[in-house]
């Protein structure tokens, strides 16, 4: 055994008693037994400090010879994260040394006896509130990662919005119900995730997507009222608020329309804010339609702060002289106009630099944009192809005036839009444009029911089981593209923290809805024939939500990425560099399963790419929607 350490039946008699955050100066004089990590030492003249670090906080701790010279002289072998405990008196600090900074500022602990508890390895970056570090790093050694304050602050907020959820849903009559991770292969969303069965060789279970069905099913159970915080599966690209794995608050309800539904959703998100991390969300929340959402905003999740809208110019240029702008809207597209007023801090170098951008990183062709100058002079290389009254109505619709810098898209309306509402909320940042209130909240309602694919074709715009708002059903049999659905989503600050809707509770509903999205009758039945079949025995209305968790917590704690607000995430490329997965398995295990690994033409057996596995191999993947 190594100089300083102990087995561990000698902690038999000695047991903390405080955790360091609770070290106030209620306990001066109070002997105390603490644990915890050495956040630092400091030896100045024979006097050692330390900081002590657990989970509630820091608090200093002394080491005298005078007081103990045991404990003194085995302080000198501490360095940084050693696990340690001690025992000593509680005393306050003279006035010139209190650090109004800690909790514990006010008093330190003369220490009477240290136990080494453990040694540690030197850590790769400091354990404090920033790091310079880069995120490879920390992900690659996570454990030491996770001690930093920000991350034990998001995980505690993580746990004190499962907590809010559970109590105001079943203080509402909701029953927590588990449904199976083992499921089965539905072409209702993004790429499953298979499991192979060894006492089914040839078949697949599905990792759920998430419960969309058989949180359906508990409904037409007769169950009434169901939630539950559930680990959900999608093996799509990653990005900053995406992961292969998420949770979900998962709700769904019977017997009732959207009021009803929206009415749940505000109070849970209300609460959940309020409880989790003291936000105050006003309330009622406003309700936003989504054409309304993409006119003005560009975007179906808008921050309502910044204080600019878009502006639609299509009817201007449906005849116009200007041939790049009349083209895109003959070819079904549309022109949109972003106006920002006393613009003159955005230079020709910060405009060309904008386009550049938007080609590069949005797709966009181009961004045409004119300038007003002080005396009303018209500014820009498209200004030469607008005729007089084109001016005339870009000025009364966009309000320009001197000073005003006025961007323009023309293209198909997803492009457009995207390419408007990402500089919408750059520009009102960057320029200041943004009303003060910290926080923003709406419900976004009264979304299509479809929308057009590439091809031309007709998708769903949410998931295949939205019902259409009631009085738009027999638009499914005259034009189905014109169809309203009932879904509505919770927008906070410009994050859709969750999406939701009525379902069909009519088999005959959801069967035409199959028709229409092209799924021949043979793979409705064979995909979703046991729902089919279980509307027929008496399917309630009923509607529902899902939360994404993960996103609710990583907007509540300012977080960047959902990577800051989950234990042990994955990589933009779905791997965790911690635990070292996904790896390839044993050959006589994947032969257990009847299934052998491939490599793709050109790539050497044992590739990343060759170790995609048998389940994406077996499958074709689905693109998400």
């Amino acid at each position: 055994m190594t100089r300083g350490e102990i087995a561990l039946d000698e902690l038999a008699d000695l047991r903390r008693t405080h955790a360091a955050g609770e070290v106030r100066a209620e306990l001066v004089g109070s002997e105390v037994v603490l644990a915890g990590w050495v956040q630092r030492r400091r030896d100045h003249g024979g006097v050692i400090f330390v900081d002590l670090r657990d989970r509630e906080n820091l608090v200093q701790v002394v080491f005298r010879p005078d007081v103990s010279p045991a404990a003194h002289e085995r302080a000198g072998e501490l360095r940084s994260e050693y696990v340690i405990l001690v025992r000593g008196t509680v005393q306050r600090r003279s006035p010139e040394t209190v650090n109004p900074k800690m909790p514990t500022g006010e008093v330190e602990v003369a220490v009477a006896e240290l136990r080494l508890l453990n040694r540690a390895t030197p850590p790769p970056f400091a354990i404090e509130e920033e790091t310079d570090a880069d995120e490879a790093t920390r992900l690659r050694d996570r454990v030491r990662d996770l001690r930093r304050p920000p991350l034990q602050r998001a995980l505690r907020l993580r746990h004190r919005l499962y907590q809010s959820v559970r109590r105001t849903l079943s203080e509402r009559g909701f029953l927590e119900i588990e449904t199976p991770m083992l499921a089965k292969s539905t072409p209702e969303g993004a790429r499953d995730f298979l499991v192979p069965s060894r006492l089914q060789p040839g078949s697949f279970y599905a990792l759920p997507q998430s419960p969309q069905i058989m949180k359906q099913l508990l409904m037409i159970a007769g169950f009434d009222r169901y939630f539950q915080i559930v680990r959900c599966f999608r093996d799509e690209d990653q990005r900053a608020d995406r992961q292969p794995e998420f949770t979900q608050v998962d709700i769904e309800m019977s017997f009732v329309g959207v009021d009803d539904v929206l009415e749940v959703l505000e109070e849970v998100t209300a609460r959940g804010c309020v409880e989790a991390a003291g936000v105050e969300l006003p309330r009622p929340f406003p309700r936003l339609a989504y054409a309304e959402a993409m006119a003005r905003y560009g975007s179906d999740r808008p921050d309502t702060r910044i204080r600019l809208e878009l502006v639609d110019l299509t009817d201007t240029f449906r005849e116009s002289g200007f041939r790049a702008f009349r083209a895109a809207v003959e070819a079904g597209g549309i022109v949109k106009c972003l106006p920002i007023d006393d613009a003159e801090e955005l230079t020709r170098g910060a405009i060309d630099r904008l386009e550049s951008f938007v080609k590069k990183e949005l797709g966009a062709r181009g961004l045409g944009w004119i300038r007003v100058g002080g005396d009303g002079t018209w500014q820009s290389p498209i200004a030469k192809f607008l005729s007089e009254a084109e001016r005339a109505a870009i000025a009364e619709r966009t309000g320009a005036r001197p000073g005003s810098l006025l961007f323009f898209q023309a293209d198909d309306p997803i492009r457009v839009n995207a390419v408007l509402s990402r500089l919408r909320c750059d520009l009102g940042r960057l320029l200041a444009r943004v009303d003060p209130r910290p926080w923003d909240v709406l419900f976004v309602v009264d979304f299509p029911l479809f929308e057009r694919t590439d091809e031309g074709g007709l998708t769903y715009a949410h998931q295949p089981f939205v019902a259409p708002l009631e009085v738009d059903i027999p638009l499914l049999e005259t034009a189905p593209e014109r169809a309203r659905g009932t879904h509505y989503d919770v927008v906070l600050n410009g994050f859709e923290l969750g999406s939701g809707s009525l379902r069909n509770h009519r088999s005959g509903v959801q069967r035409r809805i199959f028709e229409i999205l092209g799924y021949p009758k043979e793979e409705s039945e064979q995909s979703f024939g046991f729902l089919l079949n279980a509307l027929d025995t008496g399917a309630p209305p009923h509607g529902g939500f899902a939360f994404g968790h993960d996103r609710w917590a990583m907007v509540l704690a300012g977080a960047s990425s959902l990577r800051d607000v989950i234990a042990f995430p994955k990589t933009q490329r779905g791997q965790d560099i911690f635990m070292e997965a996904p790896t390839p398995v044993p050959a006589d295990q994947l032969l257990e399963l009847g299934l052998k690994t491939v490599g793709r033409s050109g790539e050497k057996p044992g590739s990343s790419e060759a170790r995609k596995g048998p389940a994406e191999l077996a499958a074709p993947g689905r693109e998400a929607t």
